[in-house]
């Protein structure tokens, strides 16, 4: 096994291939959309290797820690090599690499995840609910904009600023959402699925420049059939309690709807009880769970 710093270059290609075997596999993606990205990008994300007579048998990220949030890594291992050990020393590279407190993800609460999670001794640390809903054949609430709130689509990178400032301050907490930066919203605007029409921002009409909340959608076309996606809703903590939250959830969700889609994704933390409630009134239900793990202490 070996540490990368940096992005993967020309091994970027068989890292794809190994991930896309996984979740062909388990029905379940291992890695994070941000570990994705840090295949072919440079970010603190470092990236270990394991490797088979020259092939790559098995995967792991590590974003290392930041402020009070814990180093976190995410693992994958060819389906070809599985039952050999590879998954067992990648999460304990990777824990002890990350140092104190590392959580390791295992995606979609699989039976060799967690066979491996009891193996090492470690405990669930944080739980992330996937939720669902369907789309073509459910009603959906009527939208009812308040007096004096605009809500428009993303004009484009004059709006960054603002959109930053709302999210790292909604998200602050957030260990994934919360300290982005212009580049990273700027991969993600690079991104295939990227569709401005899509990116909702509200405003108060007595200050139509600083924003309120935004409703980010995405759509899955790797999907069969493709579905939609609640990517990110942000509200800004001093515009909390106008029900900002579900308003910008409902339009995003007449937006895709209205674009042909007949479901839709949604991940939030399982302890984030007003989300889970808000989601929860709109229809969706948990679909799966993955789970990060630690250290016992």
């Amino acid at each position: 096994m070996e540490w990368t710093e940096g992005p993967l270059d020309g091994r970027a290609d068989r890292v794809t291939a190994l991930l896309e075997k996984a979740t062909a596999t388990d029905g379940v993606a291992p890695v994070s959309e941000q570990a994705l990205l840090a295949l072919r990008r440079s970010s603190p994300v470092r990236h270990l290797l394991a490797l088979c007579a020259g092939t790559v048998a098995g995967y792991a990220s590590l974003t290392p820690s930041h402020g009070e949030h814990p180093a976190m890594a995410e693992t994958a291992v060819a389906p070809e090599f599985r039952g050999r050990g590879i998954g067992r020393g990648l999460v304990s590279a990777a824990l002890a690499a990350g140092g104190s407190g590392t959580r390791v993800w295992a995606h979609g609460k699989l039976p060799a995840a967690e066979a491996v999670a009891a193996r090492l001794g470690l405990v669930a640390a944080r739980e992330l609910w996937q939720m669902r809903r369907e789309l073509a054949n459910s009603e959906l609430p009527a939208v009812a904009l308040p007096d004096g709130l605009i809500v428009r689509t993303y004009a484009g990178p004059s709006d960054d600023p603002e959109l930053l400032r709302v999210n790292n301050a909604a998200f602050d907490w957030h260990p994934e959402q919360g300290g982005w930066t212009e580049d990273e919203l700027a991969q993600r605007r690079a991104e295939s699925w990227f569709d401005p029409d899509g990116l909702f921002l509200a405003f108060d009409a007595q200050d139509p420049t600083r924003l309120l909340g935004f409703h980010w959608t995405k759509v899955h076309d790797d999907e069969n059939p493709p579905a939609g996606e609640v990517y990110v809703v942000g509200v800004d903590p001093a515009a909390q309690g106008r029900g900002l939250g579900g308003l910008l959830t409902l339009i995003g969700l007449h937006h895709l709807r209205h674009a042909g889609l007949g479901e839709v994704l949604l991940y939030t933390e399982a302890d984030n009880t007003a989300a889970v409630r808000t989601y929860r009134r709109l229809g969706f239900a948990p679909a799966h769970i993955d789970i990060a793990y630690t250290a016992a202490r």
